[in-house]
């Protein structure tokens, strides 16, 4: 029997056991970005707003979007013109904003950045659902598809057909280039520049865990930033990950425009976990509230929620094939040294155990059975001095 080992590993270790290679193609596109930055580049004022003309079941079409050029009090239902799609026809993103009959601040709430991140979308959904502009004011503007192919294959990354077969993580392009190489940088780079960046205050990326891997209810966030500390506070889930983690996702994006910005993490994938949805939502409710956006008392927060804060995640590795079994659940503590998961072959007998080598939080579990050598079993959540932290990102 194999014993994981206690050291853990640095950030290329986990991102090279965690998450498949983006391809090639991804690569070029993050080169041609410096090169291009100045063709791309796009004031961070709101344009005016671009109708293209087009009317898709019953919405209107925009290539650019300013909400200040909306009729105040009321919702707007829209889809954003994005990337020209092999075919020659346009990829569209869905669009709600609830416009308040009074000026304020102004939040983007982004869901569906990965295809199989169901509960993001509910969420984002939910909030929305739940305003009445006639009572708000400032803007609060949700988009719920923002990787539609990958959406409509109920997968991870988007599928490019450019270079032969090849997936590409979303999340690891942005802020995206309108002249890139790929579909998924084109995309990023019009949502970012036209639709996104330009009409945000604060910005909130919502997302779970990926296919075959669950999460708790924990916020990602930099909460070394005041303004970022603020609202993420304001949720009542179980746990932070205090970490900048690094270039490429959507909240890091917004952060490094000016624009205050997170990213929660709402369970597992593929399905609607109501439960933990509803977390966030009151979380949410409590961020407008913050902001002035909505008036009212606020509802739980992390501290009623008596959340746990950690800067570096733990991660476990498989280091046979077989079938998976946890001896321990998602928020559970542990202690370095503790037995995780043991694993077993087509005969039940054991081949590998599995432990901690920090004293934590389990942030996330293996929810396949089965695992080859090498896949993520658990992440361990916990506090690590600096200026060791280990830049590990779990979702």
């Amino acid at each position: 029997m194999s014993d994981k080992s206690k050291d853990g590993l640095d950030r290329r270790d986990f991102m090279i056991a965690s998450i498949a290679t983006v391809g090639v193609s991804a690569a070029l596109a993050v080169s041609a970005g410096a090169a291009n930055a100045q063709d791309t580049a796009a004031p961070a004022a709101p344009q005016a707003t671009v109708y293209t003309g087009d009317v898709v079941q019953g919405k209107k079409v925009v290539s650019t979007l300013d909400v200040n050029d909306l009729e105040p009090g009321k919702k707007h239902f829209l889809y954003f013109q994005g990337v020209q799609m092999p075919t020659g026809q346009q990829r569209y993103a869905s669009v709600i904003v609830a416009k308040g009959a009074k000026p304020g601040k102004r939040v983007v709430l982004v869901s569906g950045v990965h295809g199989d991140e169901m509960s993001s979308v509910h969420t984002v959904q939910t909030v929305l659902n739940q305003l009445d502009p006639g009572e708000m004011s400032g803007t609060v503007m949700g988009v719920t598809d923002v990787s539609g192919p990958a959406i409509e294959a109920m997968q991870r990354r988007w599928p490019n057909s450019g270079r032969g077969p090849d997936l590409v993580d979303m999340n690891r392009v942005w802020p995206g280039n309108e002249n890139g190489l790929t579909p998924t940088s084109r995309h990023a780079g019009l949502l970012f520049n036209r639709l996104l960046r330009p009409n945000a205050d604060v910005a909130i990326d919502f997302h779970t865990g990926t296919t075959g891997f669950e999460v708790s209810a924990f916020n990602i966030a930099s909460m070394d930033v005041p303004e970022i500390k603020a609202i993420v506070d304001l949720y009542p889930v179980g746990q932070i990950f205090d970490n900048h983690t690094y270039p490429g996702v959507l909240h890091n994006a917004f952060i490094d425009a000016g624009i205050p910005s997170f990213c929660p993490e709402v369970g597992a994938a593929r399905v609607l976990d109501l439960e933990m949805i509803a977390q966030f939502v009151e979380g949410t409710m409590n961020v407008l509230k913050h902001l002035g956006i909505l008036a009212g008392p606020m509802g739980r927060t992390g501290r009623d929620a008596g959340v746990f804060v950690g800067n570096s995640a733990f991660p476990i590795l498989a280091t046979e094939g077989g079938f998976v079994e946890h001896l321990v659940k998602l928020n559970d503590k542990v202690e370095a040294g503790q037995k995780i998961s043991i694993q077993r072959n087509s005969f039940g007998e054991v081949v590998a155990e599995y432990t901690s080598g920090v004293a934590g939080e389990v942030a996330g579990l293996r929810s396949d059975v089965t695992s080859e050598a090498g896949n993520p079993l658990a992440f361990i959540l916990y506090q690590k001095a600096p200026p060791e932290a280990v830049e590990s990102y779990p979702e």
